[in-house]
């Protein structure tokens, strides 16, 4: 199971990933050239925020299976030193949570909002601070916190 899991949660890394992008690019787009906020607009916002909720839930479920954080935790004096085990048992999931905290405050913000305009920033700020958090904490190849491949 704890396999599966992790294939799909390296999956939908690419998902997250690719809806933020897309949401940033719209919410730009839509906030520079002054553009109505449509209803496929709110229905990127939402679905951007429900593709990472989706992630998290998968997160979590390989945290909570993950023989690398059941052993960081068991040893987390000696293992706090190792970069790759406290970063997967605390550094990932900590900045994870956070992203995912600001993409649910930056979507409910904006459906909020009474102009388009206000929509689009919100949506431009909030989901581009979380992009960077998310981009900091993906194990990449070249990381220098953990390593990991693109795919699983």
């Amino acid at each position: 199971m704890y396999q599966t899991l992790l294939v799909g949660h390296s999956f939908m890394r690419w998902l997250v990933l690719l809806s933020l992008l897309y949401a940033i690019f719209i919410a730009y787009k839509g906030y520079s050239q002054k553009l109505s906020f449509t209803k496929k607009d709110n229905l990127l916002r939402h679905w951007t925020a429900t593709i990472a909720h989706i992630q998290l839930l998968l997160g979590i479920l390989v945290y909570l299976q993950s023989p690398i954080v059941k052993y960081f935790w068991r040893n987390y004096k000696e293992e706090f030193q190792n970069l790759d085990a406290s970063f997967f048992g605390l550094i990932h999931i900590v900045l994870m949570l956070v992203a995912i905290i600001i993409i649910t405050i930056g979507s409910a913000l904006a459906k909020r909002k009474l102009s388009d305009q206000q929509k689009f920033k919100t949506m431009l700020v909030w989901f581009s601070v979380a992009l960077i958090i998310i981009f900091i904490a993906i194990p990449w190849p070249f990381s220098p916190f953990a390593n990991r491949p693109y795919f699983r």
